[in-house]
């Protein structure tokens, strides 16, 4: 997966601090792939567009997602 994600273009949410301390996201293969910005060679997760979706829905309300 490492190989698949050398070419990714990362980026920090508009809302973290400036700092470190924030996860990083990147757009492939109609998905997406996360990762912790403090140690951007610990490896990602990646998950499938519904599956972005539904974390970002989560993220929104502060619970879990719903269809």
């Amino acid at each position: 997966m490492e190989a698949e994600l050398s070419g990714a273009r990362w980026r920090k949410s508009s809302h973290s601090g400036g700092g470190n301390d924030c996860v990083e996201v990147a757009f492939v293969d109609g998905g997406a792939a996360v990762r912790d910005s403090k140690d951007p060679d610990g490896g990602a997760f990646r998950l499938p567009a519904s599956g972005w979706q539904g974390l970002l829905a989560a993220v929104r309300t502060g619970g879990p997602a719903h269809d």
